[in-house]
């Protein structure tokens, strides 16, 4: 029996395969548009955080900025023509933004940033189809445990911290820190489901 691919709804402007399962799982069908985020094949969007701004400001600025980025693929070479879907995630400390970690020293410094508090995880998800662009941001609020040397050393040597904003994956082995979580879980994963179900609704995708 032939079993019939569902037809693309949005392109999807981000590499993580997180977000392309938090897609699967509300039953959205798209396809990935690369946007590049690796110094050896050059950058189509400016992830540095500028002067004085602010981390909501920053989250808004990036996710439009990748879909932006998309977007100008698709009539770069003649797509077909869907929403471009970007998403920027941040980890903040008070005003700090805590990105994915350089190395594991770096890992280690942002896990004992965590310790013991509260921290902020802004999601922005954006949505563009030519000239018409909407953004949403999703705040949730997290709280670590106190965690000791030991524990952080045991969690970097795992290679979770690696490629991820604040250095911690909650949907791994970093669920076991968390003692409070207020806000969205998909969101802090790194897609928020419900503030992307609306954005598409109001592109009537869905």
């Amino acid at each position: 029996m032939m079993v019939t691919r569902p037809k693309t709804q949005i392109y999807l402007a981000s590499r993580s395969s997180r977000r392309r399962e938090l897609l699967k799982q509300i039953g959205v069908a798209f396809e990935v548009l690369i946007v590049r985020e690796h110094p050896a094949r050059g950058y189509d969007v400016d992830e540095s955080r500028h002067p004085g701004e602010s981390p909501d400001d920053y989250v808004r600025r990036v996710c439009c900025a990748k879909a932006d980025a998309g977007w100008n693929r698709v009539e770069q070479r003649a797509l077909r023509r869907f929403p471009v879907l970007g998403a920027d995630t941040a980890v903040c400390v008070d005003q700090e933004i805590l990105g994915k970690p350089a190395d594991r020293a770096d890992a280690a410094r942002m896990l004992r940033a965590l310790s013991g508090r509260e921290h902020r995880v802004l999601t922005a998800i954006a949505l563009k189809f030519d000239a018409r662009s909407e953004v949403m941001v999703s705040e949730s609020r997290v709280r670590f445990c106190e965690l000791t040397a030991s524990e952080i050393a045991a969690y970097v040597d795992t290679g979770e911290a690696t490629d991820k904003a604040g250095a911690y994956a909650i949907q791994g082995r970093a669920a076991a820190f968390v003692t409070e979580l207020h806000g969205s879980y998909s969101g802090i994963v790194g897609l928020p489901l419900y503030e992307t179900s609306q954005l598409l609704k109001s592109f009537k995708v869905r």
